[in-house]
């Protein structure tokens, strides 16, 4: 998950990208991601800002959520419609507290490891590929 860019203890909504793990999902510890009730947030809708014009600039779809025990801000304005930016406003939240209260238990870290090894595993085999290549190549006087 991308960072939630920071403005003091604010943070505004940014793009999400999925990180496509299709066996590597089997290993992600979702049970230490914090529940919210409903009662412990304060919702309020603004109006959003950027292109869009009229559409954007009259509506108030843009919604900031304050979680109350933790004094946590979210600010989302990624699409047009308010229930959208509302759910997408929660699981911004619920991945930030999993963020502060779990750290390098967090779905968002165990997703990076992930990633990570899938990484380094394909790394070592294109340079195993490429040594197995040149080998051949010096066997076979190609070189």
């Amino acid at each position: 998950m991308q960072n939630l860019r920071c403005f003091s203890h604010i943070f505004r909504a940014q793009p999400v990208p999925i990180l496509h793990c299709s066996v590597a999902s089997k290993h992600i510890d979702y049970s230490l991601v914090p529940k919210i009730n409903e009662s412990d947030l304060t919702e309020h809708f603004v109006r959003g800002g950027g292109p869009g014009g009229s559409a954007v600039n009259k509506n108030a779809n843009c919604v900031v959520l304050t979680h109350n025990p933790t004094g946590t801000v979210i600010k989302c304005h990624i699409s047009r419609c308010q229930d959208e930016n509302r759910k997408l406003a929660r699981e911004m939240l619920i991945a930030k507290l999993d963020k502060v209260l779990n750290g390098e238990d967090s779905v968002a870290a165990q997703k990076r490891r992930l990633q990570e090894e899938k990484l380094k595993k394909n790394e070592y085999k294109r340079k195993k590929m490429a040594k197995l290549k040149e080998e051949w190549k010096k066997r076979e006087g190609l070189v």
